[in-house]
């Protein structure tokens, strides 16, 4: 069977040298000393989302320190799980070399299986929605939710059979407008964001991603408008949606990097 022991090439295992800062810190530092794991969890979220962040703008200079952070907080969890006789790093770092080795099969020495069987079998009678994070952001939540249900065949066959899905979803959040009804109007505007997050699943591309790409393609058009709008002597607040539209198909039309 093959080694998984990547950290034994490389000089010694950098997590140690993590989780001693960790312990370090706790017993010098009032502030590290009082934590737990609860009154972390909000810098264990905020440290995630600024390496998203790094990943997402192609930061290079900066991820390393992002990834550090995220580091210190995953170091931080673990010294006080040490602390309190839960588990500690080898526990973890053991169940993860474990679920490797259960989902590549193929590389330590077993049979090729088909993600969709190993699943099944980890699951066992459970359900395949159970274990899905309930602090995962909506997007992705309903992403999860759409992977695993196609994993046992509850799926469109093609991207088709979801673009088909978000135009009748469309046009009931039509008639829900025309109707009025705030309760139906809310359901069924939830329907067609669920929709939507499934075409652009079964197109291969993650919902979250293409939003977030669509929030710096719109912020950039916008902070051009606004630059060329001072350049004008337009101003935004008493301008009409007539003139507005007019910038924005002018910057629309522009090269983009003159946008930027």
């Amino acid at each position: 069977m093959a080694d998984l022991s990547p950290l034994s090439a490389t000089g010694g295992p950098r997590l140690d040298r993590a989780l001693d800062l960790v312990r370090f810190l706790r017993e010098r530092c009032p502030w590290d000393a009082a934590q737990t794991p609860q009154t972390l969890l909000p810098y264990l979220l905020e440290e995630a989302h600024e390496v998203a962040d790094a990943v997402a703008a192609e930061d290079d200079g900066a991820l390393p320190g992002e990834l550090g952070d995220l580091l210190l907080n995953l170091a931080f969890q673990i010294v006080l799980a040490e602390e309190r006789g839960a588990f500690d790093a080898e526990a973890v770092v053991s169940q993860l070399e474990a679920k490797m080795r259960r989902r590549h099969p193929h590389i330590y020495g077993g049979e090729p299986e088909p993600w969709e069987a190993l699943k099944a079998r980890e699951r066992g009678d459970r359900s395949v929605l159970e274990g899905l994070s309930p602090r995962l952001d909506p997007l992705s939540r309903a992403h999860r939710i759409q992977e695993r249900v196609s994993s046992v065949g509850f799926d469109w066959a093609d991207a088709r059979g979801a673009f088909e899905k978000v135009a009748e979803e469309l046009e009931e959040v039509r008639e829900a407008l025309e109707g009025a009804e705030p309760g139906v109007l809310e359901e069924e505007l939830g329907d067609l964001l669920f929709a939507v997050v499934n075409l652009t699943r079964l197109a291969g591309v993650h919902a979250m991603n293409a939003l977030q790409r669509a929030n710096r393609k719109f912020t950039a058009r916008f902070e051009a408008l606004e630059r060329l709008a001072r350049e004008r002597g337009i101003a935004l607040g008493s301008a009409s949606l007539e003139e507005l539209d007019a910038l924005w198909e002018e910057i629309k039309r522009a090269p983009p990097e003159s946008t930027g």
